[in-house]
């Protein structure tokens, strides 16, 4: 919730008329700061390649670690002040142009600082288009032309600069579009600026966070060489090591994680983020939704044999045929054309999900929907207010106190540069369709329509994320829509959801860190030249670390080809392939209609409508009640939005974590949890980065593994959690039933 406030006192305070925002941005600008010095391009590029290639490479190992531009924003902070104090201060000149520039400008500022942490933002942020690499060279084992792939990974993400150029005077310029997650990194920004003087006896935010850094670094050599097993610990399966229910029930890798338990921040992390830094009724609300997914709804839904789920593992991300083995794609896919083969599907098999997997889809369904009625209930007239208050304030070409010292301190971004990149990248993404024999099988006119939709959608959406934090995410839509209407085609499917959910996307993105820039009074041409840059030079260090896997892993992501023990088994990679089947190869015509096997779970769309009303009615009923408020039906249905390729151990830790520092941490020292908190989760995940990719670099890239012990394998030891349990049905390593 927030606080709008009048015009009157808006005129009293002469700053934002958010009191969130006026509690924490600074009303205040220096222009005379430095802003785009060369520490801010080598620290910048630096953290850019840096994280691009750390997430992109873990992104392909069984626990992905993400690494966010938080560790950036303070491991730069203390590089930044050393070059101010090391380099001389020396003019440079450029070859053959008027240009020069100092080797030390002065003391390292805090614009610097933005500008570094958005440049490494830009390598945080992942390139979605590498699934469909992913899916065409490791599952579908067919050739890829690289540089149609790379324009790919591209034109998705720089498309989106198109969409944020038409709207940024609403989204961003405007005081009510406020974005309430930037407020925790200004916050972090003016904390680690201000000036601060060591208590007796206690560390600085610096001193803390080396500490940490340092700890976690060398930790994490134990669950990442010497001892993974310990990155999921299944305690009933150590006892039950023969029982297919107890490991059903106690697995945290493919069961329901009931006393399971990890020694490895990574497992906390992984696909679920940083718990430290989730708001306590968010995590709260993430929980009860793991709870009704994995402890009520899928075992009823497995324990009743609905869909014959008893055919298929409790869990797993796979495709299956009706006898319960896995689904031989090379039946039903024409591989000369490379579409669906009728015939051949007709002959063989309706294709089956695990009662997870379906589940899961069924919860996407309702998930959309709820957002959708959530936000008309909740926030329509404070949306519309906002709206009316932003084009009022437009016309009259008024607006907060950062709007002010943004117009009267910099020049504004001119409209014909969004439009000329707009112009030139469509260009290219025509081109990485129609071009290279079609290998992507999306005609002109698909791409027109993605990029329609994602146009369309960006005002609306941004108006929401902007003031209530939601982002509504158009990914099952996309591929629903297109299966419909050009079915069988599975990478015409996938190549038209990237166009249009990830282009939207990435165009909230960039608006979200405009408004940063806003908040910061940084020049909106450096900030536009740095996200521009930032984001080729992350697409391509993305794209060629995820080619250089792909060709250089022998049966990378083939779990049933890949030894003992090894980390790369792409998790979520396989998702998106699954998917690729489900709305490509096979069509949502033939998956969730009478002609498949899920026509059921379009009933969730109409659960989720309907399910924020009755929390409403309440609301509105006891608008006393504080706790009702908290109840948020769109991020309980999400919490399992991740699984698969999540596991249930990942919740149970990030839930547990969570709670304890923004509960108990928070309620029993809330000085140290303001002080520490946010640095604490970053130095742990930097930690674990850089000794990950040390150990990978020295160790396991020259084939050396660790001891060979029980310890050393990566699964919980619980390999009869995947065996179904249907009578008749013969799986390699499962007892019959």
């Amino acid at each position: 919730m927030f606080e709008v406030c009048t015009e009157a006192e808006v005129e009293e305070e002469n700053d934002s008329p958010i009191e969130q925002v006026r509690l924490t941005v600074s009303p205040t600008d220096n222009p005379n700061l430095s802003v785009l010095t060369i520490r801010t391009w080598i620290l910048g590029m630096l953290s850019c390649v840096l994280l691009a290639f750390v997430n992109t490479f873990f992104g392909y190992r069984q626990n992905n670690l993400y690494v966010s531009s938080v560790a950036a924003q303070i491991v730069t902070l203390p590089l930044g002040k050393l070059m101010a104090a090391t380099f001389p201060a020396k003019i440079i000149g450029l070859p053959f142009t008027k240009w020069s520039f100092s080797l030390n400008p002065g003391p390292f500022n805090l614009k610097e600082h933005v500008l570094i942490t958005i440049f490494a933002g830009c390598g945080a942020n992942g390139v979605y288009a590498l699934n469909i690499v992913t899916s065409v060279i490791a599952f579908y084992h067919r050739k890829l032309n690289p540089l149609a792939a790379y324009l790919l990974s591209q034109t998705t993400m720089l498309l989106g600069y198109g969409w944020a150029g038409m709207h940024r005077k609403v989204l961003v310029d405007s005081a009510y579009m406020w974005w309430p997650e930037n407020l925790v990194q200004v916050s972090l920004f003016r904390t680690l600026h201000e000036k601060e003087n060591r208590s007796k006896g206690g560390l600085t935010r610096l001193q803390f966070f080396v500490l940490v850094f340092t700890t976690s670094f060398a930790y994490y050599i134990v669950p990442g060489y010497f001892f993974p097993s310990i990155s999921c610990i299944s305690v009933a399966c150590l006892i039950w090591n023969k029982s297919v229910f107890a490991q059903q029930l106690g697995s945290g890798l493919r069961g329901m994680g009931i006393g399971s338990f990890a020694l490895d921040w990574n497992t906390v992390v992984s696909f679920t983020g940083n718990p430290i830094s989730a708001p306590l009724f968010a995590i709260i609300n993430s929980l009860v939704g793991f709870f009704l997914m994995m402890y009520v709804i899928v075992p009823i839904a497995y324990w009743s044999n609905i869909y014959d789920a008893k055919t298929f593992p409790f869990y797993s991300s796979k495709t299956f045929d009706s006898t319960g083995q896995l689904y031989n794609l090379s039946r039903v896919l024409n591989e000369e054309n490379f579409d669906l083969d009728v015939a051949g599907y007709n002959s063989y098999s309706k294709l089956h999900l695990s009662v997870l997997f379906a589940m899961a889809y069924g919860i996407s369904f309702a998930t959309l929907a709820s957002a959708i009625s959530h936000v008309a209930l909740f926030y329509s007239g404070t949306i519309w207010n906002l709206v009316s208050n932003t084009a009022t304030a437009l016309k009259e070409k008024q607006g907060d106190v950062h709007t002010r010292l943004m117009k009267k301190n910099y020049k504004a971004v001119p409209n014909w540069w969004f439009h000329a990149i707009l112009i030139v990248v469509l260009a290219l993404s025509l081109l990485t369709c129609e071009g290279f024999g079609k290998q992507l099988q999306l005609p002109w006119w698909g791409l027109i329509f993605a990029c329609g939709i994602a146009w369309f959608f960006t005002l609306p959406i941004g108006l929401i994320q902007a003031t209530t934090n939601q982002q509504i995410g158009l990914n099952v839509i996309t591929e629903m829509v297109i299966g419909y209407i050009y079915p069988g085609k599975p990478l015409a499917n996938v190549t038209f959801k990237t166009y249009g959910y990830i282009s939207m996307t990435q165009a909230m993105t960039f608006l979200s860190d405009f408004k940063v820039g806003h908040y910061m009074k940084i020049p909106p041409r450096s900030m536009f030249l740095v996200q521009l840059v930032g984001t080729v030079v992350s697409s391509s260090v993305q794209f060629g670390t995820a080619w250089w896997l792909l060709t250089s892993i022998p049966n990378i992501c083939d779990t049933s080809l890949l030894p003992d023990g090894s980390p790369w088994t792409c998790p979520g990679y396989d998702v998106f392939y699954a998917a690729s089947i489900i709305w490509g190869v096979i069509g949502p015509k033939k998956m969730f209609t009478k002609e498949g096997r899920y026509p059921e779970l379009n009933w969730f769309f109409l659960f989720g409508l309907l399910a924020p009303v009755p929390v409403w009615l309440l609301s509105r009923k006891y608008p006393n009640k504080k706790w009702i408020k908290f109840i948020n039906i769109p991020v309980l249905l999400s919490a399992t939005g991740s699984m698969p390729p999540a596991r249930s151990v990942n919740y149970i830790m990030w839930g547990a974590v969570g709670i304890f520092f923004n509960y108990y941490v928070y309620m029993k020292f809330k000085g140290w949890w303001a002080k520490h908190a946010y640095i604490m989760g970053a130095a742990l995940n930097a930690g674990i980065a850089f000794m990950g990719i040390l150990v990978y670099f020295t160790l396991q890239a020259r084939n050396i593994a660790g001891p060979d012990w029980w310890g050393l394998e990566t699964e919980d030891h619980c390999p009869l959690a995947k065996c179904p349990t249907a009578p008749g049905i013969k799986v390699k390593g499962c007892p019959a039933f």
